[in-house]
């Protein structure tokens, strides 16, 4: 099973995105936490159709007993924290969902241009109470 996958900036990305994270999470045996990721995905998948206008390269991989998500696209601007938007505004939430659903996540400059965003998601259900 390939743990990646090569998307154009349109908005049928996003739920083929969706799809395919769920298929990869489910393959990695970390399907308790599909939901989660697969929604993380759309939202950073979104943001490459509305802003970044590139394709993207998405990966999903197990990292450390939980997830690790990465999505490169070729726009050097990196996204805008975890920012309360107007409460009337129709989009800019994603990375507030990202902020408050992930374990860890960032952005960084991808090697030859570009940017790449993560998130690592823990599996809490192997965790000891």
């Amino acid at each position: 099973m390939a743990d990646r996958i090569v998307l154009t900036p349109n908005s049928g990305s996003v739920a083929i995105a969706r799809r395919w994270t769920t298929d990869q999470t489910n393959g990695l045996g970390l399907g308790n936490l599909a939901e989660t990721v697969s929604l993380l995905v759309s939202e950073l998948v979104t943001n490459v159709v509305l802003h970044a206008q590139t394709e993207c390269e998405l990966t999903v991989r197990a990292h450390r007993g939980g997830i690790r998500v990465e999505v490169i696209d070729g726009s050097d601007q990196f996204p805008v924290g975890a920012v309360a938007p107007d409460p009337l505004a129709l989009s800019g939430r994603g990375m507030l969902l990202v902020d408050a659903l992930s374990s860890a996540h960032g952005s960084e400059a991808a090697p030859g241009g570009g940017k790449l965003v993560w998130f690592e998601i823990e599996n809490l259900a192997d965790q000891p109470q």
